[in-house]
């Protein structure tokens, strides 16, 4: 039964691993960045998911961090929408800190 739990919790281990890495690694387009974050936290989610449900535990913390999650990813999308029509694409290149 251990041996269930850690494969379990490595899984989503390695998928957030591979959200970090992916964020790291893309730095061209906004886009990319946007969707390696919100990769990390489904792999968050799982790890929450999973670590509660053999814990047991009470299971409303993972609702509200669902819930913060969707509302960072509206926010996310919304600012690349703004950033879009303001500068015509999402490269990094294009704009800088300075004229935003």
């Amino acid at each position: 039964m251990m041996m269930l739990n850690l494969s379990l919790m490595m899984v989503p281990l390695f998928m957030a691993g591979c959200g970090v890495w992916a964020f790291v690694s893309s730095c061209k387009h906004l886009l990319n960045t946007l969707l390696s974050l919100e990769f990390v936290m489904l792999g968050v989610f799982f790890v929450l998911v999973v670590g509660l449900s053999f814990g047991k535990s009470d299971v409303y913390f993972v609702l509200y961090f669902l819930s913060m999650v969707a509302c960072e990813g509206a926010l996310g999308l919304s600012l690349l929408v703004s950033i879009v029509r303001t500068h015509g694409n999402d490269l990094y290149n294009s704009f800088s800190v300075l004229q935003c």
